[in-house]
């Protein structure tokens, strides 16, 4: 699958996704830090990328139709976390991608669980 990683996330997380079989594309490699969400929305929907983000603001799904997309992917971290954490988290989604597509979806990545939007319908993945 195609996906691309926000500004925030490392190499260690590009080489998690690398590993798992996956494409890459990162926000700091096109040049597009600091602009605008809606702007990268538009991005990830034309490269048909998966988004993986730490940015709340994308889990407005009127604003960010996860319907038009190959799937929007927050990961929420407390703050400051830990590198162990967030490789855990990475590794949770990947593992959950593998019996459920992403594609036109939103997902959320807690510890322990994923919550999956898709139209009007929420559910979790345990």
């Amino acid at each position: 699958m195609n996906f691309k990683l926000d500004e925030n996330f490392g190499s260690r997380t590009q080489q998690l996704f690398l590993a798992a079989g996956h494409e890459i594309k990162t926000i700091r490699n096109q040049g597009l830090q600091g602009c605008s969400d809606q702007h990268l929305y538009e991005v990830c929907c034309s490269e048909k990328r998966c988004l993986i983000t730490f940015d709340l603001d994308f889990s407005d799904v009127t604003r960010f139709p996860p319907s038009k997309t190959n799937g929007i992917v927050i990961i929420r971290v407390p703050r400051n976390p830990s590198l162990t954490l967030l490789e855990q988290l990475i590794q949770q989604f990947l593992q959950a991608l593998r019996q459920m597509s992403v594609n036109k979806k939103l997902w959320i990545v807690e510890i322990g669980h994923i919550r999956v939007h898709e139209s009007e319908i929420e559910e979790e993945i345990q």
